[in-house]
This record gives C-alpha cells, structure tokens and sequence, in this order.
C-alpha cells in the first residue's frame, strides 16, 4: 500500500528535476550576455533553397573557402529533439514529421545560442532559415538583421528525386514521400515569400541548382566572393 504513493511521489519529483534541468539547458546563456553579444558586427547570410536543393552541401564549401561558420537551423532542431532532457523534443519531433514549421522563439533560441558558442567568428551562414516572414522579422527584431540571402533555384521535380534517393541511407523521418510533399507545401506557401520580400530589398543572390556539382559550386564561390568585395570585406579570411 505505501509502495504505490512512494512510486508516484518519486516520478512526479523526477519530472520536475527534469523539468528543472530542461530550462537551464535551454537557457545557456543568461540575460545579460545575450544583451553583451555583439550580434550586429556579425555578418549574417541566410541561405534558402527548397529541401534537396543543395544548402547544406554549399554551405560547408562555403565554410571552407570564407570562413563561414555553418549553423543548419533543421540540425539544431533535431539535435535539440533527440537531448535527453529537452522540454521541446516531442514538439519538435511532430513538427519535423508532419513538415511544419518549428515555432519560432524555439529556432531562434537554437540559432542564437549556437552563434555565442562561436565568438570568435564575424560569419555566419545560417542555413535552412528563416522559412516564413514571421521568423524573418522575429530574428532581424531579436538577434540582428541578415546581410544577404543565398537562395538556391531548384525544379521541383529535381528536389522531389534527391529527397527519395537520399531518403535511401539519411535515415532522416522526413525523407519519405508524404512528408516531402508537406515540406513542399510549406515550402512554397511560406518560405517562397521570404525570398520575395528579401529581394524586394535587393538582398537575395540566386545560384540556378541545374548543372553539376562543381559548376553550381563555382556560380556559388564567384558571387559570394562578389558580395565581400561589395561590403568591402576581405573574401576570404586572412589566415587563409
């Protein structure tokens, strides 16, 4: 007869320890050196294509060439997912299978935490995000405002072969054939209208996905290096 209550009692402290330690992970840094950070001498890139359009493959040439720290929003996202403790797992785990967008404040959070682990880095491709206006303006109103933004022009119908012959050996959730069409709704219902509205202020660089790995990679090298030279940056950086 004790037994029971004790069990109960010992699960519910449990969860509230667990609960405890959720928050404190989640908040790695506090107030104050969040406010100290000097997001605004960053030079912050997006870099937005639709799934399967090459991002993440760019993105880590780009690292090599520029000095870019590469930060994918959707690898926060499920490393943050499979942390033991982590109060957003669930949530972020239904988001990602059904290809809805993660709430912002949780993206941002990631994202923000993940630029102060680098503060020796001025560059930052940000990769994946923002994938609706919302988290646009939430991030430029919260974090700081993007430089530029590297969309990568790919045929659907491209996107929708890569996904499934990756989806072979990714071991991802989402590389199946029902939640790639859901991340192409959401794709072209909310994240097309970022790029939009980035080019409305002469912010977006286009790279064409047709074409093989390398020429895509050089129209993708030669703009960039045209960007740095335009903000009067070196292209790349001086230990290189």
């Amino acid at each position: 007869m004790i037994i029971k209550p004790y069990l109960e009692w010992n699960e519910k402290q449990k969860k509230e320890r667990d609960e405890k330690q959720a928050k404190i992970d989640g908040a790695a840094y506090s107030e104050e050196e969040i406010k100290q950070f000097p997001f605004d001498k960053k030079t912050i890139v997006f870099v937005l294509g639709g799934p399967g359009s090459g991002k993440g493959t760019n993105s880590e040439k780009l690292v090599d060439d520029f000095g870019f720290v590469h930060l994918s929003a959707g690898d926060l996202l499920r490393a943050e997912q499979k942390r033991p403790v982590s109060q957003y797992g669930d949530l972020i785990a239904y988001y990602i299978k059904e290809g809805l967008i993660v709430p912002h404040e949780i993206t941002i959070g990631l994202l923000r935490n993940a630029m102060m682990d680098h503060p020796e880095s001025d560059r930052f491709l940000i990769d994946g995000f923002p994938r609706n206006l919302v988290q646009a303006k939430a991030f430029e109103d919260t974090v700081c405002k993007a430089k530029k933004v590297l969309y990568f022009e790919c045929p659907e119908s491209v996107l929708l072969e890569r996904l499934l012959n990756r989806g072979k050996t990714s071991g991802r959730s989402d590389d199946n054939i029902e939640s790639i069409k859901k991340r192409f709704k959401t794709y072209f219902n909310d994240s097309m209208p970022v790029i939009t509205e980035y080019a409305k202020e002469g912010k977006v660089i286009t790279v064409s996905c047709k074409g093989t790995m390398d020429s895509v990679y050089k129209n993708t090298y030669d703009q960039v290096e045209q960007f740095f030279k335009g903000i009067g940056q070196e292209a790349r950086p001086k230990s290189q």
